[in-house]
């Protein structure tokens, strides 16, 4: 498929999603939003492929936040929709089964960090700017920034960003837990495959009961998590890969993991 805001690109079990809407800053609108949907329907269904990047064209922006000229005059129904719509999307990128790594590099703000915040990991260049300046526009996040933040970071820090709608640039952005690593903006990309090729050679269905354990625990409490880890756990044991895991170990060798 050819689309007007995304460019998707394939290599080996890589793919990466660029946002290309350079002159707006990678910024947000329904139709890009929709393009998302599509590319994430397409690297799921693809068994070849096991990781996916997101990163923004340009050297500005990541994505700056939501296309702001979409958003004015909306009734409550209509932007009620508008959330929904766009929560929908990134729940399904976030519970995909398969890891998703953030390359950022430079602004995060608005929905560009809530995009950021549904994948599984985040590395930043270090102009990268991360943030919820909703508050400034007399309104709130609406694709899971207030619920996801929280969860990164911690509520008191997470309601001070909210709140105040200051951005957070890319080292305090690590220190605080939003972001797994910060590199220099050459060395992003590379950063982002290399971890990439890693993820990829790891067994596929461990990789995809880890996340489904991680994400179903932190829905209920620590029991319920537990008891969650105790079915994965033993799922994973009717995997070959494990089997071959297991072997590879007691006999000293690397494991050829074959995602079964």
């Amino acid at each position: 498929m050819n689309y007007n805001n995304l460019v998707y690109e394939t290599d080996g079990p890589v793919a990466t999603c660029t946002f290309n809407r350079p002159k707006a800053l990678n910024a947000l609108n329904t139709e890009t939003m929709d393009e998302l949907a599509h590319v994430i329907s397409d690297f799921k269904s693809d068994n070849s492929l096991k990781v996916l990047i997101l990163t923004g064209s340009g050297d500005r922006a990541f994505i700056a936040g939501a296309d702001i000229k979409g958003m004015v005059g909306r009734p409550p129904l209509s932007a009620r929709w508008l959330s929904e719509h766009g929560t929908k999307i990134l729940r399904e990128l976030e519970t995909i089964g398969k890891p998703s790594i953030a390359a950022v590099n430079g602004f995060a703000l608005g929905g560009g960090c809530e995009v950021a915040m549904a994948c599984s990991i985040r590395l930043a260049s270090t102009n990268a700017l991360f943030g919820q300046p909703e508050i400034n526009l007399g309104i709130i996040p609406g694709y899971g920034g207030t619920q996801r933040l929280a969860r990164l970071v911690g509520a008191g820090r997470a309601l001070e960003i909210l709140m105040t709608g200051d951005p957070v640039n890319a080292e305090e952005a690590h220190r605080i837990g939003l972001v797994n690593k910060v590199c220099e903006p050459d060395a992003l990309m590379d950063e982002a495959r290399t971890l990439a090729g890693k993820l990829a050679s790891k067994s596929k269905p461990a990789i995809e009961l880890i996340l489904q354990a991680v994400h179903g625990g932190l829905e209920g409490g620590l029991d319920e998590g537990l008891t969650l880890e105790t079915e994965k756990f033993g799922l994973v044991y009717s995997t070959e890969d494990s089997q071959e895991g297991l072997s590879a170990f007691i006999e000293k060798r690397p494991a050829d993991f074959q995602d079964r």
